[in-house]
């Protein structure tokens, strides 16, 4: 039997680049939410993907790097520049276009790393085969990536090339988490973020920038087969709130109901979800609320 195939590989990109759609494309699973709205992921997440005997790969999913403007936006940077530290791999993810200042910023950063590096071309599902070529001409002299691989992770074209092209760089190594293991993202995180991901699903673009969410209860009900879910969706305008809860509470009645669907496929359980709004207009630029979200300094 070949020996074992284990490793850490970091997932980086500008926003919208469509990073956690190729997680979840990997795991099988919806691990990291998705939305065709910038900036949808804040946090590192981590999803394993395991075939027994063989590898385990632990993708780290990163928010988009950009040039931030709050606390917040300070901290998800941070937290995707930090992602590629200690990895022995990057997946640099970009879209279906000639090279832009924004990528050249990042490649000049993934230059100050030591892992090696493979250029994703996402989302080539969009665009004519021939162009490809051309996106790939913009790149291929400008950093020495170890691979150049088009997909498209929505429809999971030619992710089996990138998957082997990845195994081809891992090294051997230990299995880290157990088989069955697919996140290390509590279930209170996950619940929160799939409430969040509704939020951007139903509501205007300027509104889910500024919303959080926060989960308060999480707890089996005694003698039933349910699970009691109190969540806080926090929003920066009394305005906000307003289009959050809806006439006669429908809005958030809708946003409820879809993410009951998905926390309850995630926990294996029926769940009773309520959800509060409140409004906190400066949570963005507070130490202290972005804290106690869960947003690494």
């Amino acid at each position: 039997m070949s020996e074992f195939i284990s490793g850490f590989v970091s997932i980086v990109g500008r926003p919208n680049v469509g990073k956690s759609t190729l997680l979840n494309c990997f795991i099988g699973e919806k691990i990291a939410i998705v939305s065709n709205k910038p900036q949808t992921t804040r946090n590192k997440i981590q999803a394993i993907l395991t075939r027994e005997n063989y590898c385990q790969i632990i993708f780290i999913d990163t928010p988009g790097i950009h040039q931030p403007t709050t606390k917040l936006g300070k901290r998800m940077v941070k937290s995707a520049e930090s992602s590629m530290n200690d990895v022995d791999l990057i997946l640099f993810l970009v879209p279906p276009h000639k090279i832009s200042p924004a990528d050249l910023a990042i490649i000049e950063n993934l230059k100050k790393r030591r892992a090696p590096v493979i250029l994703v071309i996402n989302k080539c599902d969009t665009i004519n085969k021939p162009d490809v070529l051309g996106v790939i001409d913009s790149y291929k002299d400008i950093f020495d990536f170890k691979g150049i691989v088009p997909i498209s992770a929505l429809k999971s074209d030619n992710t089996d090339t990138l998957l082997a092209e990845i195994l081809k760089i891992l090294p051997k190594g230990p299995q880290y988490f157990p088989a069955d293991m697919i996140t290390d993202q509590p279930e209170r995180r996950i619940a929160a973020e799939l409430i969040r991901e509704k939020i951007l699903f139903f509501m205007e673009d300027e509104i889910p920038h500024g919303t959080a969410v926060e989960i308060n209860l999480m707890k089996p009900r005694e003698g039933k087969d349910l699970i009691d879910i109190d969540a806080n969706i926090y929003c920066v305008k009394d305005s906000h709130k307003g289009m959050i809860i809806g006439k006669n509470g429908e809005m958030l009645k809708k946003i409820g109901r879809a993410a009951r669907v998905d926390i309850e496929r995630v926990l294996g359980s029926p769940i009773y979800l309520q959800l509060w709004v409140k409004v906190k207009k400066d949570w963005k630029d507070n130490d202290f609320l972005l804290d106690s979200f869960g947003f690494k300094n």
